[in-house]
């Protein structure tokens, strides 16, 4: 078999968006205080009501946590 003397290039891993903390921190929700609600399986006008926003608001900052996870990393090393 012929080596080669290319190299394979790492691929380091890179976020796509902005973490779910830092999108909480620029809509003025507390993040842990939004996390331990989840914890505890609140549902989203629990949530809404203890953090003084709308339910629409924790709605979309669930789906970013269950869909995305804490940070949003793409790639490979």
């Amino acid at each position: 078999m012929e080596q080669s003397n290319s190299f394979i290039q790492s691929r380091v891993p890179w976020s796509t968006e902005p973490s779910l903390q830092d999108i909480a921190q620029e809509v003025g929700v507390d993040y842990d205080r939004l996390i331990e609600g989840i914890k505890e399986d609140k549902s989203d006008s629990e949530i809404a009501g203890e953090l003084a926003v709308s339910d629409k608001l924790i709605y979309h900052l669930r789906d970013h946590f269950y869909t995305r996870g804490i940070h949003s990393i793409m790639g490979q090393d």
